[in-house]
């Protein structure tokens, strides 16, 4: 009768990892999705206006600026 128990458990373990997985699967589709987003609307910006992005480096310190400018000419 224990033999019978065990995979039961095994199959309700399996399931439940098939579970976990499938949530952080949904995870990382929402943070892409957000990342997309993100990197849409600086494209977007970008086209329209001059942006400039300051970043320091975690290793040394040092700030970097990163300056892009769009070809497309403003309508007004």
């Amino acid at each position: 009768m224990a033999e019978e128990k065990e995979p039961t458990v095994i199959d309700e373990e399996r399931a439940l990892e098939v579970q976990r997985i499938n949530k952080r699967l949904d995870m990382l589709d929402d943070r892409l999705d957000n990342i997309d987003s993100m990197v849409t609307a600086v494209a977007e910006r970008v086209m329209n206006q001059p942006i400039t992005i300051n970043v320091v480096c975690p290793h040394c310190g040092q700030n970097m600026e990163i300056a892009i400018i769009g070809s497309q000419k403003p309508t007004r």
